[in-house]
């Protein structure tokens, strides 16, 4: 029982820190993408959606190859911070952010673009500066479609297994859920991992049921 209680809290914290990563990555991006015009959006926003594609495990072995200790990400993080994400769960969060990334940024740079651009304008002319038109008109207007992301994004980093297995590893003590689970049935103790599998439906369900009903209204 304190596997379990020590995956679910290592998976909180890793899709809290994730959503929270996510936010603050995919919002700004998806606001200038969906206002901006230039050479190479069309690969950005390709480069930024791919993970929603790709398989995950192909995801992590990215990551590993860029955070590697030989990776030129890795290289910088442990020669000019002394941070070493493969094997630990500062990597976890930003596996989970990778793929959480993309059901944020759609939804968000959709309702973004459904903003109208009058009241943008209008605003301006009253003398508020970008800034404030992003925080005081654009952001309020798509708040639906951005907290409709954010349970997605949630929800994802927190299912998430390929990516993180890969990145974290499989070690006792530092498993999320999905990968208590996973280990649970490989050592031949299917039923020790029908707990972790009851938390994460029940936390699936809870998740869909705000975001059916935020999309609702």
């Amino acid at each position: 029982m304190s596997e379990l209680w020590s995956a679910l809290v290592i998976s909180l914290r890793v899709s809290l820190l994730a959503t929270l990563a996510t936010t603050l990555i995919a919002v700004p991006l998806a606001y200038n993408l969906a206002r901006r015009r230039f050479a190479g959006r069309t690969v950005v926003e390709t480069l930024l959606t791919l993970p929603l594609v790709l398989p995950p495990t192909v995801v992590g072995y990215l990551l590993i190859l860029f955070f590697g200790v030989r990776g030129p990400g890795g290289w910088v993080l442990s020669h000019l911070f002394g941070v070493r994400l493969i094997f630990s769960e500062a990597g976890a969060v930003v596996a989970a952010t990778v793929v959480s990334l993309p059901l944020l940024f759609l939804p968000a740079k959709a309702a973004f673009a459904g903003v109208d651009l009058e009241l943008e304008e209008v605003a301006r002319l009253m003398g508020a500066n970008r800034w404030e038109i992003f925080w005081h008109v654009s952001l309020p207007l798509a708040r639906r479609g951005i907290a409709s992301g954010l349970l997605l994004a949630f929800a994802r980093a927190l299912g998430e297994f390929g990516a993180t297995v890969m990145v974290l590893g499989d070690i006792s003590g530092h498993r999320t859920l999905p990968i208590s689970i996973y280990n649970d049935f490989l050592s031949g103790e299917a039923r020790a991992a029908f707990p972790a599998v009851i938390l994460l439906c029940i936390t699936s369900l809870l998740v869909i049921w705000f975001y059916n009903k935020s999309s609702a209204h």
